[in-house]
């Protein structure tokens, strides 16, 4: 009889260790697996989110998403002004987001996500949209996109509520992307 409860002790702690080890591997599993979610993974999984983003050369903003590339942000921007300003963020000018979802988006058929910055600026060129473009210093310079390149971006410097017109123009600025903390439409 006490060698069958020996066994039977033998057999409990066995099945104890084995609960303990599998809960581990679990853990593990879910540490590796948020280990390979990205930022842009979150952002995507929560579109038309209220956030606010802390840009680099900006500050705080407060927005909504809007959509969500490789490496870039479209948002609405809200208060002091702002109320519907479309806003383009490089992903590499935001140095915090408050009020992301837990959640994330890691599918790779969201097709703005295929999508660099270039293409973003590419769209904003095309629509001959006025802007103000900041950069990660805090300056900030206005007017027409004129030319998206490889690395850099040509703007035809005007005046706020001037459209770009050969008599308003008053230089051409070139902005390497790197340089970019934020792009607004006016």
């Amino acid at each position: 009889m006490r060698w069958h409860r020996l066994f039977d002790d033998l057999g409990a702690q066995l099945a104890a260790l084995e609960l303990q080890e599998r809960a581990a591997e679990v853990a593990e599993h879910v540490r590796a697996e948020r280990g390979q979610i990205e930022l842009v993974h979150r952002l995507a999984a929560d579109p038309n989110a209220p956030v606010r983003l802390r840009v680099r050369g900006v500050g705080w903003i407060d927005a909504h998403l809007s959509d969500v590339g490789r490496d870039w942000i479209l948002a609405q921007g809200e208060g002091s002004g702002r109320t519907g300003r479309e806003l383009l963020i490089p992903l590499s000018a935001v140095s915090a987001v408050e009020g992301l979802a837990t959640r994330a988006d890691p599918r790779e058929q969201v097709a703005s996500r295929r999508f660099g910055l270039r293409h973003a600026l590419r769209a904003v060129s095309r629509d001959r949209a006025r802007v103000r473009v900041h950069d990660l210093d805090g300056d900030h310079v206005t007017g027409t996109v004129d030319a998206v390149l490889a690395d850099h971006l040509d703007l035809a410097r005007h005046a706020d509520d001037e459209p770009r017109r050969a008599a308003a123009v008053r230089g051409r600025v070139s902005l390497p992307y790197s340089a970019l903390a934020l792009v607004r439409r006016l």
